[in-house]
C-alpha cells in the first residue's frame, strides 16, 4: 500500500493546479494545454512515489548522476522523466536511456550525442539563453536558427520547441514574450516545434499568459529542496 503523502505536498500541490488553471483561463487558454513537470531536484524517491501516488506523472531533474539512478529504482511507476538541467555531451546517450524528453539542448555537440538511428524519437527544446551568462546554458537568441535547422536533421529526435529560464531582475513576461517570438519563426524550419518550456515556481503565471505549454515547477509544489549530496 502506497504512504500517504506528508508534509503538506498534496495541499501545495492541488494550490499550484489551481493557479495554473486560473491562470490559464485567464490567458483565454484551456488548462488541459499545459504540461506541468514537477522538478525533484535532491529529493529522494520517497517524495517521487508521494508525486505519483497524487497522480504526477511528469517529473523533471537536471543533473544525469541524480536522475539515472533514481529513474531506475522508480521503474516500475511509468514516470515520464524530462532532464531540465544542462547537459554535458559526454552524457548525452546515457541521458536518452531513460529520458522521456530532453529540455535543455544548446550546441550541436549535444544533439551528435543525442542522436541515434534507433528506437523512437526523442522529444527535445532548444534552450535559450535570455541572460547572456555562458555559465547558465542555453543559446543566445539571435543563434537559435542555425541550432533549430542541426536538430531537425539530427535522426532520432523530435523537436517540439524552445525553453527557457527568465533572467533574475528582469520582467519574466518580456522575456518570455522574446522566447515566444523567437518559437513563432522557428516554424518556418520545423513547423511542428510549437511547445514553449517556460514557467518555474515564481513566474509561471506570466509564462502561460505568452503560450508556455510545458511548465517547470519545484520548491511551490515540493517544499524547500535538501542540501545537494
Amino acid at each position: 500500500m502506497a504512504e500517504e503523502p506528508t508534509d503538506g505536498l498534496a495541499e501545495r500541490l492541488a494550490r499550484v493546479q489551481g493557479e495554473i488553471a486560473d491562470a490559464a483561463r485567464a490567458a483565454g487558454r484551456d488548462p488541459e494545454e499545459l504540461t506541468t513537470i514537477v522538478v525533484t531536484k535532491f529529493h529522494p524517491t520517497s517524495l517521487v512515489r508521494e508525486l505519483h501516488a497524487l497522480g504526477v506523472r511528469d517529473v523533471g531533474e537536471n543533473r544525469h548522476q541524480d536522475a539515472e539512478p533514481k529513474a531506475a529504482e522508480l521503474d516500475d511507476l511509468g514516470l515520464r522523466w524530462h532532464f531540465v538541467g544542462q547537459l554535458q555531451s559526454k552524457k548525452a546517450r546515457a541521458v536518452r536511456r531513460y529520458a522521456f524528453a530532453v529540455h535543455s539542448i544548446d550546441r550541436e555537440s549535444v544533439v551528435r550525442g543525442l542522436a541515434s538511428e534507433e528506437g523512437p524519437a526523442l522529444p527535445v527544446f532548444v534552450q535559450v539563453d535570455l541572460t547572456g551568462d555562458p555559465g547558465r546554458g542555453g543559446v543566445a537568441l539571435d543563434d537559435v536558427e542555425p541550432l533549430v535547422e542541426h536538430v531537425a536533421a539530427a535522426p532520432g529526435l523530435e523537436l517540439l520547441g524552445l525553453m527557457t529560464v527568465a533572467p533574475l531582475g528582469a520582467d519574466p513576461r518580456r522575456a518570455f514574450a522574446s522566447v515566444r517570438e523567437a518559437g513563432e519563426r522557428i516554424r518556418r524550419i520545423a513547423p511542428d516545434a510549437r511547445s514553449l518550456s517556460m514557467g518555474m515556481s515564481g513566474d509561471f503565471r506570466e509564462a502561460i499568459a505568452e503560450g508556455a505549454t510545458h511548465l517547470r515547477i519545484g520548491t511551490a509544489i515540493t517544499g524547500n529542496r535538501p542540501q545537494p549530496g
